[in-house]
């Protein structure tokens, strides 16, 4: 069982849990998954919340390839008004940043926010553990090799989970040395890895139980999925529902997820399987 301390309030799991995602963009892959108003983000928060979500992760810069790469003060513009939102109006629930600047981070969770999700696992901003660890927030460290720009371009591995593994090991134990208690780690999937390097990652996903941290599942709707059944992002829902469950069986703790309800149905079903 794992504990967070997420700015005072103890999470336990006791059960995988569901994080929902809120996109505070114009340009993510997924379209229903666009929230750039705070009315629009706050109807999708109260309705993720009523279908179970534990987390809700809010971003202000797409991480798709191709996508639009925004400045600090522009992605602050979009995702404070949201979370300063949410929160007055769900004070309950746990509140994510996605981002990679450590002065977004920081204006995150001075407003609302008690985790940080970076991408780039600390990469990105030399301030960011620093930061985070002042903060004393929860810090989700991920695998990505290079940028959103260049991640296609780099691809190639010779044991994708052992290489993938090697870097989280060196990561999470930066995030010890720079003071940060409370980790999150995130195997990456779709980011610099190829539809077979995900499948991969997910048949391996409980070798990673070994950094003894909880581990996060982001594959919802991703193109893993909609590519392999020849579908679009908008027709993945099924498919990300088989993932997630293979994912939950093998493992994950966490499921970032667009589908709230399916995802927390998808916990139900597989605790009632395993116990």
């Amino acid at each position: 069982m794992f504990t967070l301390n997420c700015s005072g309030r103890l999470l336990i799991f006791q059960q995988p849990i569901v994080m929902g995602i809120i996109n505070a963009t114009r340009d993510s892959f997924y379209s229903a998954s666009r929230k750039p108003g705070t009315d629009e983000a706050l109807r999708k928060a109260e309705q993720m919340i009523n279908e179970g979500a534990t987390i809700l992760d809010i971003g202000g810069q797409s991480t798709r390839p191709g996508s639009e790469l925004i400045t600090a003060p522009e992605e602050l513009e979009r995702v404070l008004p949201v979370i300063e939102a949410i929160n007055k109006a769900f004070p309950e629930t746990i509140l994510s940043a996605d981002t990679y600047h450590s002065t977004v981070a920081e204006a995150c969770i001075q407003t609302g926010a008690s985790i940080i999700n970076d991408i780039s696992g600390g990469l990105f901003d030399d301030a960011m553990l620093a930061t985070v660890a002042k903060l004393k927030a929860v810090f989700i460290c991920m695998h990505i090799k290079g940028t959103p720009d260049t991640m296609h371009q780099k691809t190639i591995y010779e044991n994708v989970t052992k290489e993938v593994l090697d870097h989280l090991i060196v990561r999470t134990e930066a995030c010890r040395t720079a003071g940060i208690n409370d980790v999150i780690i995130d195997p990456g999937f779709g980011f610099s890895k190829t539809i077979d390097h995900n499948f991969e990652l997910l048949r391996n996903l409980a070798v990673f139980k070994m950094l003894q941290k909880p581990i996060l599942l982001g594959i919802s709707r991703k193109s893993t999925i909609f590519k392999t059944l020849g579908v679009t992002a908008d027709e993945a829902l099924n498919g990300t529902t088989v993932l997630h469950t293979l994912g939950l069986l093998n493992g994950a703790n966490i499921l970032r997820v667009h589908d709230v309800k399916e995802a927390a149905e998808a916990i139900k079903l597989v605790n009632r399987y395993t116990t």
